[in-house]
């Protein structure tokens, strides 16, 4: 693609990269096809190489973001199938964070729009606050079809009506400190807490723990970490998210200098994508660069780093027809693919892979909040496509979509490491029926 910025302009870091990327697209548009806005709404503008235009015209043009690039950047999940499609390498994951960067500092959105956002950049971080308000939800919940009615208040609908009736207890695992390993030592890692699993799923991060000190490695809950800053930072809220960013290299500098990590182990596929990241994120930073660039080497999801180790024989009963859910943010932002399916076949499941696997299921961060009509429709594609496998229960890698595809399936749906925590050891995943009532013979 030709472009025409000035050397002024080019001397802005994000615009010069931006200008890198957008002249790799060739505009063939074979990102069209695997776009899940495009195949859903039909406008080229929510289409990849429809928003590239639109992002082009406006930085090129030096101009504010208005009401129709906001409404098409807003749109996109940011689930990065397009990426994953593209021959000539665009890389639209930076290209986009640096457009809604440039929203976030020109564009004065509707006052429920920016309050809206507001709240969630406050609350879903914290996991205090974000505990208290899903307990606060409940009495908010039998207004939610008002509030849909309203188009402003759509997204404080879609919020109590994804929020929980329940709140889990919260985890002891969730506490600073060292799970030493129940056999001989062979490693040592960090593990991240994350912001909203640990509230909606402490039991992700305990199987993980379990199972890890079960095979002997040493796993560390560092103090003093945080939010990894995906949240914020595809809000466009680009300060927001790499302070969150540089508290969390600085906790894990401490633990690669006191102790040495082998990995930094994340569970949260979402929190991954925005980790490995964090090299390029913070480049122009020279205090942080090069530790920025360490802790993205170290960063591995949990599947990743099981297949680095020597598992035992499983200890359940296998047979069990699982349909694996691979979350955009693994399949596509990492391009993890095979390990988790892998893993769980060795463990003794059965794995079938539901239609349109690479379309996206709607959850997206905030998506399933600010856009929730879209995420709606594609959550129900997903499920359709899930339930078809005739499987008996769902495994992700990823909370955002655990939480989106319950709330559309009456099918249990659990984190992967769960079952493979039940397979080698550990207790039967909550939700997940005794395995008497589920075996099922492979066809």
């Amino acid at each position: 693609m030709q472009t025409n910025f000035t050397p002024e302009q080019l001397l802005d870091p994000g615009v010069a990269e931006s200008e890198k990327i957008l002249r790799k697209c060739v505009h063939c548009g074979f990102c069209t096809a695997t776009c899940p806005t495009y195949v859903t709404l039909g406008n080229e503008l929510d289409s990849p190489r429809g928003r590239i235009y639109l992002i082009k015209d406006m930085l090129e043009n030096g101009r504010a973001a208005d009401e129709q690039v906001v409404k098409h950047i807003d749109r996109c999940l940011s689930c990065l199938a397009c990426m994953t499609t593209c021959p000539s390498g665009v890389n639209y994951m930076h290209l986009v964070d640096n457009a809604r960067a440039h929203i976030e500092k020109t564009y004065k959105r509707p006052v429920m729009n920016r309050l809206t956002r507001a709240l969630l950049a406050f609350v879903l971080p914290y996991p205090g606050r974000f505990r208290f308000a899903l307990k606060a939800a409940k009495l908010g919940r039998p207004l939610a079809p008002l509030f849909r009615s309203i188009s402003a208040l759509k997204p404080i609908a879609a919020m109590l009506e994804l929020a929980p009736k329940t709140v889990p207890a919260k985890s002891r695992f969730a506490e600073p400190g060292s799970h030493m390993p129940q056999a001989v030592k062979k490693g040592r890692v960090a593990i991240l807490t994350g912001c909203a699993q640990p509230v909606l799923r402490p039991g992700i991060n305990e199987a993980t723990i379990r199972l890890l000190t079960r095979l002997g490695i040493e796993v560390v809950v560092p103090k003093g970490e945080g939010c990894c800053g995906s949240l914020v930072h595809h809000m466009g809220r680009e300060e927001a998210a790499l302070d969150d960013a540089r508290r969390d290299i600085d906790v894990w500098t401490r633990e690669l200098d006191a102790g040495g990590l082998d990995a930094i182990v994340i569970t949260a596929s979402g929190c991954g994508t925005t980790i490995k990241d964090y090299g390029y994120m913070l480049r122009m930073d020279p205090n942080y660069k090069d530790r920025a660039a360490r802790v993205s080497d170290l960063a591995k999801d949990i599947t990743e780093y099981l297949t680095t180790l020597d598992l035992p024989a499983p200890k359940e009963p296998a047979g069990l027809v699982v349909a694996y859910h691979s979350a955009c943010s693994m399949q596509h932002g990492q391009r993890i693919t095979r390990q988790p399916k892998d893993l769980l076949k060795i463990a003794g499941f059965v794995v079938r892979d539901p239609a349109e696997g690479h379309l996206c299921c709607g959850s997206a961060g905030t998506y399933n909040i600010m856009q929730a009509e879209i995420a709606r429709t594609l959550r129900d594609r997903k499920v359709k496509n899930i339930e078809a496998t005739g499987a008996s229960l769902i495994a992700t890698g990823n909370i955002g979509c655990i939480t989106q595809i319950a709330s559309g399936s009456k099918l249990p749906i659990v984190h992967t490491v769960e079952l493979l925590d039940w397979a080698y050891g550990g207790p039967r995943p909550e939700g997940v029926p005794a395995p008497k009532s589920f075996l099922q013979a492979a066809e």
